[in-house]
């Protein structure tokens, strides 16, 4: 009995033992607290780190640069043209000049989207290969003698420049939120100014909307836009409790309370100003367009859209009765025969361009755009459709829903409540400026004046989108950069803090 009494306990303390060396981690385990502390730990990534495509980007910008070059080949050859070194020297300048901004982005926003820079520079290609095509139809096809695709192409050339800057100054889109009301009175001032100007100086086409330099005019309308968006998105952010309090239930919404539309009613007293002392259609409409967007997407209430919608509908109406040049272009776009040869001239020629292209088009070089007027500017997607028909014309537009969804999708994965008002407008406003721009030309709404973005000839308008590119990649930048991308390494328990706990 005694001896099986001590193989007993022998084997209680050898359980016991083991017991130890599984709670210490066996034998090696029994070490000091200073061992323990100083002893490698493996490194610890919080987020991994997600790749950033830019050799994705590189790849697609030598894509878009072949289909540009391919494109051109095709006018040249549909004109009877030689290869000329000039357009050599294109082609490789324009791969040079995007590779720059490939650059830009690589080293200062590594982790943006890749697909938004080859679908503009593809964009901005393509739309150089059509004002080159009309500046080949010049004395041939009617059109107007003008400077063409060797002046979109400095301008290419300053965009992107400019592209790079802002990228490179501003390290973060959060900073545009504190300078929101200083962006709000520059785009108002920018907004004014031509309306101050004599017509001389500012008035083309019966539109006020320039202001003339020596060698050159700007329309800051197109920089407007991009400042007054960062001033909606900056005051919606700050003032969201103002903008989603409760008010009357009538019908199934909360209408908000008289003293919180304030705001809406200015953005609207803005856009019928300029209505009506500018004679801009296209920018009033995209100022008040724009603006129910982001405040739709920042209060979620419906009851904010119908009250635009009404108060846009009053405008409307009294802009017809009132102003002269609203009444022409509502009258051309509901009967453009009643005067073919004369106000309806326009959208007649842009009608019988689409009817030329059909589903598939007259090809490259093979239509007349140049008998519609201002076919490199408000009517280039009607020279778009002659040459590349139904087909072509969608290709661009699928080209356009891509960066506005890409940019919609900057929006839902940013983190920050300005940065998604920032991108989710900006977005829209590329859709709502495209759908105003497509809309005019094929009598769908009223004319209205408005470019095509970085398809259309323009020096404004190509620096201003190229600064909203801009900006979208910045917070798509911030939206896709991951959380940490360093090691870090664990406390040891040791050196962590304790706390005592009484039990009640």
């Amino acid at each position: 009995m005694t001896r099986a009494g001590d193989d007993a306990e022998r084997s209680v303390r050898s359980d016991e033992e083991k017991r130890r060396g599984l709670i210490t981690g066996g034998d090696d385990a029994v070490r000091s607290d200073e061992e323990v502390s100083t002893a490698p730990q493996p490194p610890v990534t919080l987020t991994p780190a997600l790749p950033d495509r830019r050799n994705a980007e590189l790849l697609l910008l030598c894509f878009a640069t072949m289909i540009i070059a391919v494109a051109m080949l095709i006018v040249e050859a549909g004109h009877e043209q030689g290869l000329r070194l000039d357009l050599v020297g294109y082609g490789v300048a324009f791969l040079v000049l995007f590779s720059f901004a490939h650059l830009v982005i690589r080293r200062s926003a590594r982790y943006a989207d890749p697909l938004l820079l080859p679908v503009v520079a593809l964009l901005n290609g393509l739309g150089l290969v059509m004002i080159h095509r009309i500046d080949l139809g010049v004395g041939i096809d009617g059109a107007d003698a003008r400077p063409g695709a060797s002046a979109q192409m400095l301008w290419t050339l300053v965009g992107v420049g400019v592209f790079a800057l802002v990228l490179v100054a501003l390290k973060d889109h959060r900073q545009l939120s504190g300078s929101g009301y200083v962006c709000g009175l520059a785009g108002l001032v920018l907004l004014v100014i031509p309306a101050l100007l004599p017509a001389s100086l500012s008035e083309r086409q019966g539109a006020k909307i320039w202001i003339r330099l020596p060698g050159f005019s700007i329309q800051p309308a197109e920089f407007s836009k991009i400042l007054l968006l960062i001033f909606f998105a900056a005051v919606l952010v700050s003032k969201r409790r103002l903008f989603t309090s409760a008010g009357k239930h009538v019908l199934g919404m909360n209408l908000p309370r008289p003293r919180d539309l304030a705001p809406l009613l200015a953005a609207w007293v803005i856009s019928v100003g300029v209505m009506a002392f500018e004679k801009d259609l296209g920018t009033s409409l995209l100022l008040y367009a724009s603006f129910l967007v982001v405040v739709y997407l920042a209060t979620r209430r419906f009851s904010w859209m119908v009250i635009g919608m009404l108060l846009f509908a009053a405008g409307s109406v009294a802009a017809y009765f009132l102003f002269s040049h609203v009444r022409v272009r509502v009258q051309t776009w509901l009967d453009p025969f009643a005067d073919p040869e004369g106000v309806g001239y326009q959208m007649v020629q842009s009608l019988f361009s689409f009817a030329t292209g059909g589903i598939f088009g007259t090809g490259l070089g093979n239509g007349q755009p140049g008998y519609v007027p201002a076919a490199s500017t408000d009517f280039i997607i009607a020279a778009f459709g002659e040459e590349l028909g139904l087909v072509g014309l969608a290709g661009v537009l699928i080209l356009y829903t891509i960066v506005i969804v890409r940019g919609m999708r900057t929006a839902i994965a940013v983190r920050d409540s300005f940065g998604k008002l920032l991108a989710a407008g900006l977005a829209a406003t590329l859709g709502i400026q495209l759908f105003i721009v497509v809309g005019g030309v094929t009598k769908l709404i009223p004319l209205t004046g408005l470019t095509t973005p970085w398809l259309s000839y323009g020096g404004s308008s190509l620096l201003a989108n190229y600064v909203l590119l801009a900006i979208v990649l910045r917070v798509s930048h911030a939206a896709r950069r991951p959380l940490s991308t360093h090691p870090v390494r664990p406390t040891p328990i040791g050196d962590t803090g304790t706390a005592v706990i009484e039990r009640v």
